[in-house]
């Protein structure tokens, strides 16, 4: 398995990563009407949706790789008066217990891994999900043209590591829809799409999944 790489939050700069995707505030509507209260932000980066959920009443942890992400954070809680559980960590071994969470989000973040790493993420995933539980993932799809340029480095049939700033050497797993009911058999898909995005006059490709585990 690839060794995890932490994105250099310190060279980003575009506005884009403090403001909550609006994908979640969907999200955050539906867990509140089920009655959910606990919430993991798996790969939090500066904490735009920790901070919204907190907000929102639930009782908010948040986890990433990058110590920078995580104080930066921090900082920004302490400002706003908010109680958010903040831990610098990996996703391939989450420091919680089992059946922990009501619901957990991971937006564009458990494809920083392979193809053995992607496995070990969504079985941590599943055993600190609640039965029931709710999440709400991005993955990379195999349609962005980042899969096949020649620049990056091939690892494995579905992984390549990035070669520019702000993910110098962090790997990314890519997927096709067959990919996606394999990875995550034993849980209940409720919805998946296939949405293009461009930023910076980039195209880009991610899969939007929302599941339950069984």
């Amino acid at each position: 398995m690839v060794k995890p790489k932490e994105w250099n939050w310190s060279v980003v700069t575009d506005n884009i990563w403090n403001e909550p995707s609006e994908d979640v505030y969907y999200y955050l509507n539906r867990w509140q009407k089920k009655g959910y209260k606990c919430f993991l932000d798996l790969g939090c980066g500066l904490g735009r949706h920790s901070i919204l959920f907190a907000e929102n009443g639930f009782d908010t942890y948040s986890l990433d790789l990058s110590e920078f992400a995580i104080n930066t954070l921090n900082k920004k809680a302490k400002e706003l008066g908010l109680s958010i559980k903040t831990t610098v960590g990996d996703i391939n071994n989450l420091p919680y217990k089992d059946d922990t969470f009501d619901c957990l989000l991971a937006y564009h973040v458990i494809s920083h891994t392979d193809s053995k790493g992607i496995k070990i993420i969504i079985s941590e995933m599943n055993r600190v999900l609640k039965r029931n539980g709710e999440f709400f993932v991005t993955l990379c799809s195999k349609s962005s043209p980042s899969f096949y340029k020649n620049d990056n480095l091939k690892i494995d049939e579905n992984t390549i590591i990035k070669t520019e700033e702000p993910e110098v050497n962090v790997p990314h797993f890519y997927v096709d829809l067959n990919d996606i009911r394999i990875i995550f058999d034993g849980f209940e898909l409720i919805r998946i799409r296939h949405i293009e995005d461009f930023f910076n006059n980039t195209s880009s490709w991610h899969y939007f999944i929302h599941g339950r585990k069984k």
